[in-house]
């Protein structure tokens, strides 16, 4: 039986570049994914993407990791989200990037902070109560 690892799948993705609900939320759950899940550590099963890959680079990377989870804001923030939801929502993003800023100990916490899932979760429930249209079934 052959034991070799499968080679590494390449997944392109069509993301939709309009401004209704349904392109946000396929943008904003795409961009965590890359941030937050797109890597398995080997032997553990631990998702991880790269907000931990990128962390590690010293100031440049938070800059970096800081201007994505950013982003998703900035999605949220053309949804018309309230100014708490916001604000909750770049708490997240200033906690991690603080924690995330720590050498070595923040590398660790940026794997189990995880402030792009917080947000995606905010941004997801605001668009299944004010754009039901937008709805996407999971399976």
């Amino acid at each position: 039986m052959d034991r070799r690892p499968a080679p590494p799948r390449i997944i392109a993705m069509q993301l939709p570049t309009g401004t209704d609900a349904a392109s946000v939320r396929a943008r904003v759950t795409a961009m965590e994914q890359l941030l937050e899940r797109s890597l398995v550590i080997p032997g553990i099963n631990v998702p991880i993407g790269l907000d931990v890959l990128i962390g590690l680079v010293p100031v440049l990377g938070e800059i970096i990791t800081t201007a994505m989870g950013a982003y998703i804001i900035w999605e949220a923030r053309n949804l018309g989200m309230s100014r708490w939801q916001l604000a909750r929502m770049g708490a997240n993003v200033l906690f991690d990037t603080a924690i995330g800023a720590i050498p070595l100990v923040g590398d660790a916490a940026d794997a189990l902070f995880r402030s792009n899932t917080k947000n995606l979760k905010i941004i997801l429930r605001h668009i299944d109560k004010h754009h039901p249209e937008a709805r996407v079934i999971e399976g």
